[in-house]
């Protein structure tokens, strides 16, 4: 089942967008309403001292001086202004009348949200004694001086339209960067190759270290351009290399034809000419046919030790080694699931290549042994080996260190891939003495000698 990382990554930015546009609005709107809704702190202590005042002439003078107090203030504010007891009571010489005790019920106190009612009256502001508020309170009708002015038309046009589509247009640059910006990426790569130009992004993207769909994608997008790559090397290749290797028997035997060769040798000179082109042929096909087709093969499981046995049997004939410097140290355990021909072909591959570069005298080694669900074989030669930097050339098709050897260049080449059919892999390392090839199979699941 595929995973959706995307998906997520979207939804958790999205999700993000929201809290933050909520986070952002909420903290505004509170901070808006404070600092236009409710009193500052100055006018708030400003208010506070009337409280102080009445409650000191209260308790120096009474009534007589509550009333004085009241009087006087309402004229310097130019507002209603009631000294109050407990019960709601007046603590003046003058009662207050019904008009004047329903503006009691409305009353609101310094740390409250201040804003003129519906009939645009403005508030009334409650405000305890400091020392025994529970002896009275000072109520007065908050000057239009210090009302606070609330919010504003552009007010609610920053925090409910400019905030917004700010935080919207980020949202969108953050989606622009994240999907538009790689799927443009990809749009200029396959542009590249629908103009033949395989190379311009170099050997990867940067989009394949994503760990989501988009890097799934560049993956395979890069993969199918390296397979490009590589057919559209190999077949260059192949084209120059049989424009050669087919040229020059040709021109031999355009010489054998116009000379005057006995039957017999004209007869044997064609016979290799044959051969070898019939070989390179075959063995080309059978290069391109792994690589394009790429085959699913029955496998089965096989015993390594017969395989080597019958392919040491064949060799001693054609080289005439002793068998006894082809050594194998594997046992009956070493079982692989793999296709039989297929892995066979391969193995002789290897085999004929290290007999062709053995000393006289040397000796070649079979040896593996159990890694998790594989078996990992090496074969060793005696020989010379080969350069660090050759180690992967030697398995490029058509490839031949010394270009005096035998053969097409072709052997490893068909070996690595009919490896890599089998689920394994197959890779050159220097020994001491000698080349080491690696080879990885699958191993069997049931035993079966």
């Amino acid at each position: 089942m595929r995973r959706h990382p995307l998906l997520w990554k979207l939804a958790l930015l999205q999700i993000s967008f929201c809290l933050l546009l909520t986070w952002i609005i909420w903290t505004w709107g509170l901070s808006a309403e404070r600092s236009t809704y409710f009193l500052d702190q100055a006018d708030r202590l400003y208010l506070a001292r009337y409280a102080q005042q009445a409650e000191q002439i209260w308790r120096d003078q009474g009534a007589t001086g509550i009333e004085q107090f009241r009087h006087r203030l309402a004229d310097e504010e130019n507002t209603w202004v009631a000294i109050i007891g407990p019960h709601l009571e007046s603590l003046g010489t003058t009662r207050l009348t019904a008009l004047e005790s329903s503006h009691l019920t409305f009353m609101r106190k310094l740390d409250w949200p201040m804003s003129r009612r519906l009939q645009d009256e403005l508030p009334f502001v409650s405000i305890e004694f400091p020392v025994a508020p529970e002896q009275g309170r000072l109520v007065m009708q908050l000057p239009e001086r210090l009302l606070p002015g609330g919010l504003t038309p552009w007010t609610h046009v920053l925090s409910h339209g400019v905030m917004p589509t700010l935080l919207a247009a980020l949202l969108g640059l953050l989606i622009y960067r994240h999907l538009v910006v790689p799927l443009n990426r990809l749009r200029d790569r396959a542009d590249s190759l629908k103009a033949d130009d395989l190379d311009s992004a170099g050997p990867g993207l940067p989009l394949m270290n994503r760990r989501d769909e988009l890097g799934e994608l560049a993956g395979a997008f890069e993969h199918m351009a390296e397979r490009l790559r590589q057919s559209l090397n190999q077949q260059r290749l192949l084209l120059r290399t049989l424009s050669h290797e087919l040229r020059t028997p040709l021109a031999r035997l355009r010489i054998a034809h116009d000379s005057d060769l006995a039957p017999e040798q004209l007869r044997a000179r064609l016979d290799l000419e044959i051969n070898d082109m019939q070989r390179l042929l075959e063995d080309t096909l059978d290069l391109a046919w792994m690589d394009t087709e790429r085959p699913q093969l029955p496998t089965e499981p096989v015993l390594m030790l017969s395989i080597w046995e019958a392919l040491c049997e064949d060799a001693c004939f054609e080289s005439g080694w002793s068998p006894r410097r082809l050594l194998c140290l594997l046992d009956t355990d070493c079982c692989v699931q793999v296709h039989l021909d297929s892995v066979a072909q391969a193995l002789e591959n290897l085999l004929r290549n290290a007999i062709r570069f053995s000393p006289a005298e040397g000796k070649i080694t079979l040896s593996g042994w159990r890694e998790d669900e594989h078996w990992h074989l090496c074969l060793q030669d005696e020989g010379p080996g080969v350069a660090e930097s050759d180690l992967e050339t030697i398995f490029v098709p058509y490839q031949r260190l010394d270009t005096s050897s035998e053969g097409f260049g072709l052997g490893l080449a068909i070996a690595r891939r009919a490896v890599q059919l089998q689920g394994g892999n197959l890779w050159a390392s220097n020994g001491t003495p000698g080349l080491i090839m690696h080879m990885t199979l699958p191993a069997a699941h049931e035993h079966q000698p």
